[in-house]
């Protein structure tokens, strides 16, 4: 009985379940796209304005996906972590 006892307790146990991890995951992949998303639209020459540092990629659809990957991560830390 003694050594089923140390079975038990050896096994070491995770704060999160799997599920917990593949959403954090998909949201960690949602963040990186739109930073990926919001970069570039420079412009070499300091004397030259690009107009493209204001597309809708950029104003809108790049800061939107970040938030949602930010709300997915939440998401992923409140879910139940059930046993798989």
């Amino acid at each position: 009985m003694g050594k089923q006892k140390e079975k038990e307790t050896s096994k070491p146990t995770f704060v999160f379940g799997k599920k917990n991890y593949k959403w954090m995951f998909i949201g960690l992949a949602i963040i990186a796209l739109g930073f990926i998303l919001m970069s570039g639209g420079g412009s070499d020459d300091p004397n030259v304005f690009n107009p493209e540092i204001f597309s809708w990629r950029r104003i809108r659809l790049a800061p939107m996906l970040v938030l949602i990957g930010f709300a997915i991560q939440i998401y992923a830390i409140l879910l139940s972590p059930e046993k798989d």
